[in-house]
């Protein structure tokens, strides 16, 4: 009878584990944020989302090198994107861009409840080799730090120095071909093939940029693995530009990035970072 009385408790309590389980998934559901793609934006949105939607226009360019000194139509590389899917619930989609030059770009993006996800993957089919040197996500943060393009610039930030560096950052740069704005390059990454706005003379520390919401309660920063360069663009846009460093005939090469949106914790913001990307975290520590 006590055999018969342990099995059933141990039965019961699997039970009420199994609806436990269920009902976290199911309230993780309910908070996650959603993604969608339209007219080559991707709008990411949701209940703790401050300003409610976040566009990125996705993808704003791929680029060849030597994008420093001379004009951007010289750079830019023309490519074609399509939706291949997007699942009901709104937590998933699947991208691909099509270049001029026949490179074929994969987006496997997903959304968390405080993080989207992205999977890129990059081939060419050709037999020719491909000058994609690197291609630019450009993230609106108007409505999360409920500035304008006027005022946005002191909600975001970068680390310098071992810290958080707020904007406008040591090293400030004010000529270029195109101005303002502002770009850091990280070192392995050639000066010459970034954007042609001011560069600055400072080394970010890491692979994130950011920005704090209006009441600072929340922030948040982008990564991508390998990236090109850090960007603070005109249009109240940061950008972590990802890196393709060309592909030659039947190459392929794997990209991946994160987009955070979390309660103000830099430390956290920082552990979590270096767990997602400890190769980008190692390689920057030396």
């Amino acid at each position: 009878m006590l055999h018969f009385c342990g099995r059933a408790t141990a039965t019961a309590a699997l039970l009420l584990l199994g609806v436990f389980a269920s009902a976290a998934r199911a309230d993780d559901d309910d908070r996650a944020m959603r993604v969608a793609w339209k007219d080559n934006y991707l709008t990411i949105s949701g209940p703790d989302l401050p300003g409610r939607e976040m566009t990125t226009l996705y993808l704003e360019a791929y680029c060849r090198p030597g994008a420093a000194g001379r004009k951007w139509q010289q750079t830019t590389i023309g490519h074609t994107p399509r939706l291949i899917s997007a699942a009901a619930d709104g937590h998933s989609l699947v991208l691909e861009c099509t270049l001029k030059d026949g490179v074929k770009v994969r987006h496997e993006i997903r959304a968390g409840v405080d993080e989207v996800e992205f999977r890129l993957t990059a081939t060419n089919p050709t037999d020719r080799p491909s000058q994609a040197q690197w291609a630019q996500p450009c993230i609106r943060v108007d409505a999360f730090s409920g500035r304008d393009k006027k005022s946005y610039l002191e909600k975001c930030f970068i680390f310098l120095d071992g810290k958080l560096s707020r904007m406008p950052t040591r090293d400030w740069a004010t000529k270029a071909i195109y101005t303002p704005g502002q770009v850091w390059c990280p070192r392995g990454v050639n000066r010459a093939d970034v954007n042609p706005r001011p560069l600055s003379d400072a080394v970010p520390d890491n692979g994130l940029i950011g920005c704090f919401s209006a009441d600072e309660k929340m922030m948040m920063a982008v990564a991508f693995e390998p990236y090109q360069e850090l960007f603070q663009g005109i249009a109240a846009c940061i950008h972590s530009d990802f890196r393709i460093d060309g592909l030659a005939p039947g190459q392929t090469k794997k990209i991946y990035g994160k987009i955070y949106i979390v309660r103000t914790d830099v430390e956290a913001l920082l552990k979590r970072y270096r767990k997602d990307f400890p190769q980008q975290a190692t390689t920057e520590r030396h």
